[in-house]
Parts: C-alpha cells; structure tokens; sequence
C-alpha cells in the first residue's frame, strides 16, 4: 500500500515516454525521473521506520488568514528548504516566481476558507511552503506530504515555470487536505481518486479566483504551465483524452487500463472520476464550487471514506452528500446519479 507517495502533477510515464522520443529535452527528463525516483525511494524507507501514530485532532482557532512562506532553492535538488525570500505580509520581490506562488497559495486558502470554512491544508491553521526554483530544468512541481511543495522552473519545452499555474497549485495543496482527511491510498482506484479529488479542488481554485461559471471555465488542468510538447495541457476534464497528444485518459470505465505503472494507473484512470465532476458540476449549472464543488467536499471529509475507497463505494458517497445536503429528488443528487451512469461507474 502506498500510503507516502510523491504526488507529482506529470506523472512517471508520461516523463518516461517525452523522454524516448524528444531528444532534445531528454536530458532534462532523465533528471526529472532520476530526482523523482530518488525522492520516491527516500519517502519509502522513511515511512518503514516510522511508527503511525493516533491522529490528535486540535481546535481550529481564528482562522480566515493563511500563513505562507516561499524558499527559493536555487537550482538544487535538496528537500531542505533554502533561503526564505518571502513571508506573510512581505510586499512582493523582484522574482515572478515568489510572487506567484506566493499569490496561488493565497488564491487555494480562499477557496477552501471562503466556501468550505477550512483553515488551511489540515484545517487548523497549518502553514503553506513553499520551495521555488528546485533543481535545474526540473519537469516537475509536488506536494512532498511534510508541508512543502516543490516548484520546478521546467525546461522551457516540456513545462515552463510551474508556479504560473494556479490550478496546478490547488492541485498539489489538495493532496495534503485528502492526506488529513481520507488518507486514500495512492494505488488503483483509491489512488486515482486521489489524484481526481486534487484535479477537481485544482480546478475549482482557478474557477473561483477567476470568478468562472462551470460553463466558462475550460476544464483544462496546467494549461499555463505546459510547453510546446504538451499543449495545451495536462488533462482535460472535459474531454479526456484529448488534453494533449500524449494524453490516454479514458473518460468511462470501458477505458480503464489495467496496469502496474504509475502505482496502477493513479494518473490515467483519474479522468473517469475527473469527468464525472464535470458532468456533475456542469449540469447543475452555476458556479462549480457551490453544489457541485459541496458535494465532493463533503465527501472526502465523510469518515466512512475508506483509505481504500474504489470509484463504486467513492460514488455511493456523493450521491449520499448530494441526497443529505439537497433532498433525494433534488437536481444536484440527480445530477450526481447521472455523472456516474454517464462515466458507467455503478452507484451501489
């Protein structure tokens, strides 16, 4: 069970394939995946040595600020953090990058402040970090699971600076809330249930900074991080499949791939829990982060959500959320009823 992994937003395969066949940034791949790798392997032996203990839970005070400080690594590789260039209340510098994620992690605490009453990742308070300018040409950007999240400036072709991207942003911080509340399992379906839960809070951070409605917004997730070669984007909730010409997101379970690569297909298979969202949220109408956006957050902050949910019981969830919170006869769990029969997950 992968229960500390390295949520990358580009996934392992998709680097290795980008690596076969574009010569020209291969080299900045290989490191990619030799960094990852290692990062993968450290995570691993240090979550054999440690002993789980019971989760305390502390009483939220205050609340409606977020504390964030941003790091700039100057091109290494370490997880250390290195020299702290920004903190809360600092006017901004003269490097974009700071300012960016300075600004995107605000952009993430408003969501979840303003719409879900949470105070930060853990709901209580905890501080946003995060390490800019890691590595060299680094084709990456991941929430390491111990309160940072790591920016890479991208080799120009594959990614451009991740901190641009504020669903991207939204993205990885979402995976320390799913970490504080479901724990789900980063492997098969519970896995890509993970990384759907992150895409959909990614996307909803964009849509609300941006005052988007759900028929707006374009459903693309790091549109303004990719390069050339993945354009014009990551993942497409919309459509996937069609984000990039590398994409083989499926978008019903007749796509579901079968295979032992990117801990069982955490990153592909997400497009069929990804395009339910979108079903959901769309036909609802209005803002994705009212109803919709309700919805999903009530779920993955629902205790019977089990760290190793599957799509079925993951479903059976938010048409419960849907059904407590609007009424069993209501658009919004009718809504939620459709999207899954759409995607053909079944709702037990």
């Amino acid at each position: 069970m992968t229960r500390h992994p390295l949520a990358c937003i580009v996934p392992p395969d998709l680097l290795i394939e980008l690596a076969r066949t574009e010569s020209e940034q291969r080299d900045a791949l290989l490191s990619t995946l030799a960094i990852d790798q290692g990062l993968r392997t450290a995570r691993a032996e240090i979550a054999a040595r440690t002993i789980a203990l019971p989760a305390t839970l502390a009483l939220a005070t205050g609340g409606g600020s977020p504390t964030r400080r941003i790091y700039d690594q100057a091109h290494s590789s370490d997880q250390t953090p290195g020299t702290l260039v920004r903190s809360e209340g600092d006017p901004p510098t003269a490097d974009p990058s700071v300012n960016q994620a300075h600004d995107n992690f605000g952009y993430t605490y408003a969501l979840y402040w303003d719409i879900f009453h949470r105070d930060s990742i853990d709901g209580q308070g905890m501080a946003i970090e995060g390490l800019v300018h890691f590595g060299t040409d680094y084709d990456n950007a991941f929430w390491d699971n111990a309160g940072h999240m790591f920016f890479g400036d991208g080799d120009g072709k594959t990614l451009t600076d991740t901190t641009k991207g504020t669903d991207v942003i939204g993205h990885e911080l979402t995976h320390g809330v799913t970490q504080h509340e479901a724990n789900l399992i980063y492997s098969g379906q519970s896995g890509a249930l993970n990384e759907s839960c992150s895409d959909v809070f990614g996307e909803l951070v964009e849509q609300y900074h941006l005052g988007q409605t759900a028929e707006e917004a374009d459903w693309l997730i790091g549109a303004d991080i990719v390069g050339p070669l993945l354009s014009p984007a990551l993942r497409s909730m919309k459509a996937p499949g069609t984000a990039n010409q590398y994409d083989r997101q499926p978008a019903t379970m007749d796509g579901y791939v079968q295979t032992a690569s990117d801990n069982g297909g955490v990153h592909i298979n997400s497009g069929i829990p990804n395009h339910a969202f979108y079903l959901v949220a769309t036909a609802i109408g209005g803002t994705a982060w009212e109803a919709a956006g309700q919805i999903w957050y009530d779920t993955i902050t629902d205790p019977r959500l089990r760290p190793n949910a599957t799509f079925s019981s993951f479903a059976a969830l938010t048409l419960r959320a849907a059904r407590t919170r609007y009424g069993a006869g209501s658009a919004e769990s009718d809504a939620v009823k459709s999207a899954w029969d759409a995607v053909k997950v079944p709702v037990r």
